[in-house]
């Protein structure tokens, strides 16, 4: 058994007890291992254990990894994303996180390579005045009907990154508020079937609140090299 091995049972431990807490089965919650700043022979390893998600924050960082991993691997791109490197996003990702403007979206929509399937987005949404970035509430419905019109994209759901908190209560408080924003935006018509919520440290609030996907780092991984 590899060290990854260890830390993902540990994990999937943790996500079964929320999950039952929850009232939920484990198979609503999907994992997503952020390998950021670790190396490919780490995501090797992670694929080897059987997580086929994996997510990046650098860009440059990812398109070094992306060409030595297995072709089986879904490439989620999380960090902030910035115009002049959109083109890079459409031609290496098969998803991105992070799309917080019309702009953005346009753009990727436009630079997805015809010959790949369309490109997997989800909104960014700023739910507690976090640095991290992300759409205003208000305006995330507008959004999706523009993302909805774009031909080389989809609209698979919302993804938010809150500001720490000091407890489970805490943390549930911002994450409750996306969650609504979901349902809301389901009830409105749009097929939305991910919310991407909850990391290392705030998973169990986010797995009672409803998240689809969690962005899992540390608890895989380690501690991040410097």
């Amino acid at each position: 058994m590899t060290r990854i091995t260890k830390h993902l049972v540990n994990l999937q431990n943790r996500i079964s007890k929320a999950c039952e807490q929850a009232g939920r089965s484990v198979n609503e919650v999907s994992i997503l291992a952020v390998s950021k700043r670790h190396g490919v022979d780490a995501v090797h390893e992670a694929h080897a254990a059987g997580l086929t998600n994996m997510g990046e924050n650098y860009l440059q960082e990812a398109l070094e990894k992306i060409p030595q991993c297995s072709q089986q691997i879904a490439w989620h791109f999380i960090g902030r994303v910035q115009s002049n490197k959109t083109r890079a996003l459409a031609e290496n990702f098969d998803w991105v996180q992070t799309v917080d403007s019309q702009k953005i979206a346009r753009r990727l929509s436009d630079q997805r390579p015809e010959h790949m399937s369309p490109l997997n987005v989800c909104i960014q949404v700023c739910i507690d005045n976090s640095s991290h970035g992300g759409a205003a509430p208000e305006e995330v419905a507008e959004l999706c009907a523009q993302i909805v019109a774009l031909p080389r994209v989809t609209l698979r759901g919302l993804m938010a990154i809150p500001l720490p908190a000091v407890d489970e209560k805490a943390q549930r408080l911002p994450l409750r508020r996306l969650h609504q924003l979901y349902t809301d935006l389901q009830d409105q018509g749009f097929s939305l079937d991910t919310l991407s919520m909850g990391m290392t440290a705030d998973l169990e609030a986010a797995i009672l609140e409803g998240s689809t996907l969690l962005r899992v780092g540390t608890a895989l991984f380690g501690p991040r090299p410097e």
